[in-house]
């Protein structure tokens, strides 16, 4: 085997692969997305590329990748290969890995250290935002899996914000599955400034000799009767509701064909229908809703099993006895057709949908066979993944599961740090088989594993080809498809054949034209690797006004357009509203949709009475234009939960269009607040001030207690009086007051005034 030679690799390492080389040098040339089927390398184009730039430019490499396991993956491989220096070993501090789970303190810290930075594109995005370190120095910015980059995806603010504040940028982008959607691969090259396009399929001459032999078999499963005589009720239940809509006079799909594409097909006549205020249009869409439920009934049962299903209809039964229930999960719980499916699955005591037991006959096979491999089956929805590891592990297989981070109904997720674990058992061989959800499609590096099995045939060709990567990386592979006859397996199969074929030809397309009778020259190395000064790069401070943004709020758009108007912006969690404007201020933002969800499913007032009690001016902005007609609900009472907001609690009610105006609003409010604080008195004055008011105000100047604290001292003890002559036992002995508030009170009390 023959072994790249350069400075700044470890010698006698990692393979030389031609196409590798040739794609790594051009990509120095500008911001080059690379489009390598998975198994062929990417990394590896990475760490040519990163070797290259450390080695003639000043400055970091930042690489980027959407998940924890997948960023420490990536750290893993370069700590191998990869030196920072020609004349000495890398330090720990050269190469960082930044997370959520990394404090910002410890994260601007080793930022100043490193020479190279792992990190998943939010955590950058919310550090750029805050102001605590600078791109201006980083030589290339890596963004893998870039097919994501599209929408408000953080790929997109980045490479925005590197391309316009690096001194010297270099971006590379990489995906195996940019999608046969010309469209978006074209968003995603728009939105990451990409020039040139590098791009192999496994045909191709100089990818070949390092392709192993993938058998892709197809399994046709027939669905046993009791699930037949199931989605015959359930398709009975779906026509009535299509009858129903019928009559509304609405253009209906056949029951037999309710894709999802029909379904959207008749959600925009239901719409159209909303916005000229027929009456019978909320009741078609909440028959709509009931039909979209119904629909996923079916595919369960269709494809995923009986367990799953009857876990789908109890969910569905709980929310509609729940009084927070939509109108549509009420009416099928008391449908004498749905409560017959309802009590029919509950006397399933095992899994009755073969797939279950032909994936557990095709791991044992394998395992027989061969002992060592590893196995990884592919399953789309948690409940079918779980019911997948009590099934492989009751007939004798060593299984775990390998899911997402959030918690759904009584599931929990697995964290970031346990997906890492999982993984680095699974490559360790202390269990041979893991079941995975989407989570696992993208970026496992197992190079072992010699089988996949999809659960189900998907219609997407981009996860369609991130599973089947999973497999064939350092020998040959075995990829099995489950397909139920008659069902949308069927149908998926088709699709994902149909669009990974097209998605071949549009990268075959998209490759930039190689320069006539020219090959890329390999640039001179320098005699010595030259000496960074992190320092020539300091984080700018933001000329513009102060904003506090609460940090679940930074994957919003409007955070990006405040951070690029000039705002200083400080992220942190506060306890009430989304944005904090000086100490008066307390700002809640509130999409219209969410607005009503959550004056119907949650306590909206409840939200906006804390809200007031915070601060002096608490504001409300509502974003959109469709308030009323966001779902059914009397306009009336909308206008007067307006009116109590305004009149009753005091709260300033400000509309903005879209994300971006509002920005612009909390902009010129920070400004006003800004240009006015020099000049306001420490206690602004308001007329009609009650006595109880103005000892809730006094009450409430004190170090952090706002008026719900003040209400609740002042009631507690009686008196001003009281409170400042109370022990320090006894503050903190009142609910909410806890001992470095107490110590407050006690202490400016008592303290001399000089």
């Amino acid at each position: 085997m023959t072994c790249i030679s350069h400075p700044l690799i470890r010698p006698e390492s990692l393979e030389e692969r031609r196409y590798q080389l040739s794609i790594a040098l051009r990509a120095l040339d500008g911001n080059t997305m690379v489009v390598l089927p998975t198994g062929l390398g990417k990394t590896a184009v990475a760490l040519l590329v990163a070797a290259s730039r450390l080695y003639s430019h000043d400055g970091r490499v930042l690489m980027l990748a959407p998940t924890k396991p997948l960023v420490e993956q990536h750290w893993r491989f370069f700590r191998k290969f990869l030196l920072v220096s020609a004349e000495s070993e890398p330090d720990d501090a050269d190469y960082a890995m930044f997370t959520g789970e990394t404090p910002p303190e410890e994260r601007a810290a080793a930022w100043e250290r490193c020479r190279i930075c792992f990190a998943t594109p939010q955590v950058i995005k919310n550090d750029c935002i805050a102001g605590r370190y600078s791109l201006a120095d980083v030589s290339l910015l890596v963004v893998d899996e870039c097919h994501r980059a599209v929408g408000n995806y953080a790929y997109v603010f980045l490479a925005q914000h590197y391309i316009t504040n690096a001194a010297d940028p270099l971006l590379l982008a990489m995906t195996a599955s940019p999608g046969g959607d010309a469209a978006k691969v074209q968003e995603v090259c728009t939105n990451l400034g990409i020039a040139a396009v590098e791009s192999r399929v496994e045909s191709d001459e100089d990818v070949r000799p390092y392709i192993h032999e993938r058998d892709v078999q197809y399994i046709d499963v027939l669905l046993p009767e009791e699930l037949q005589e199931v989605l015959t009720l359930l398709r009975k239940l779906v026509e009535s509701r299509l009858q129903k809509l019928a009559g509304f006079g609405f253009r209906v799909p056949k029951p037999q064909s309710l894709s999802m594409r029909a379904l959207n097909q008749l959600n925009v006549q239901i719409q159209e229908r909303i916005r000229t205020r027929e009456p019978t249009a909320f009741m078609a869409a909440s028959l709509y809703a009931e039909c979209m439920k119904l629909r996923h009934a079916v595919s369960l049962a269709e494809t995923q099993g009986s367990v799953a299903l009857r876990l789908y209809l109890d969910r569905l039964g709980a929310e509609g006895r729940s009084t927070a229930g939509s109108k549509a999960a009420k009416r099928l719980a008391n449908d004498a057709a749905f409560l017959e499916i309802v009590k029919r699955s509950r006397a399933w005591t095992a899994e009755l949908h073969p797939k279950a037991g032909i994936t557990l006959e095709l791991v044992r096979a394998q395992l027989t066979a061969y002992p060592e491999s590893r196995i990884i089956v592919f399953a789309t929805y948690r409940d079918t993944v779980q019911s997948l590891v009590d099934h492989l592990s009751a007939g004798g297989v060593a299984c775990e599961r390998f899911v997402g981070q959030a918690t759904k109904d009584a599931e929990k997720g697995l964290s970031q740090k346990q997906q890492i674990e999982t993984l680095t058992r699974f490559r360790a061989g202390e269990f041979k088989v893991l079941v995975a959800t989407s989570v696992g499609e993208e970026g496992l590096d197992v190079p072992s594993t010699d089988m996949v099995i999809f659960y189900e045939a998907v219609p997407s060709e981009i996860r369609s080809i991130q599973r089947k990567g999973r497999t064939g990386r350092s020998g040959a592979g075995k990829i099995i498809v489950l397909v139920t006859k008659g069902t949308s397996d069927e149908a998926f199969r088709y699709v994902s054949q149909n669009r990974e074929k097209a998605m071949i030809s549009g990268i075959q397309n998209l490759r930039s034209p190689l320069r006539d009778g020219q090959a890329p020259a390999v640039p001179p190395l320098p005699s010595a690797t030259r000496q960074t000064d992190f320092t020539a790069f300091p984080a700018r401070a933001p000329a513009g006004p102060a904003v506090t943004v609460d940090d679940r709020e930074t994957a919003s758009r409007v955070v990006e357009v405040l951070h690029n108007l000039g705002a200083a912006i400080d992220l942190r969690r506060l306890d009430q509203g989304d944005y904090a404007i000086g100490d008066r201020i307390l700002v809640e933002r509130k999409t219209v949709r969410d607005f009503v969800d959550t004056l119907v499913e949650r306590d909206l007032f409840g939200q906006i009475k804390a809200l007031a009690e915070a601060v002096p001016r608490p504001v409300l902005i509502v974003e959109g234009d469709d308030l009323y007609t966001a779902r059914n609900i009397q306009p009336n009472a909308i206008r007067g939960t307006l009116a109590a907001i305004t009149v009753d609690m005091g709260v300033t009610l400000l509309f903005s269009r879209d994300a971006e105006d509002t920005a612009n609003m909390l902009y010129v409010l920070a400004q006003r607040e800004e240009g006015e604080r020099r000049e306001r008195k420490i206690h602004p004055r308001k007329s009609y001030r009650s006595h109880h008011e103005e000892q809730e105000y006094v009450m409430a100047a004190f170090p952090n207690i706002g008026l719900k604290h003040a209400r609740l001292l002042l009631e507690e003890f009686g008196s001003l009086k009281a409170v400042i002559e109370a022990d320090l036992d006894d503050l903190m002995a009142v609910r909410g007051i806890g001992a470095k508030t107490a110590e407050a009170i006690w202490d400016l009390a008592r303290r001399p005034y000089r």
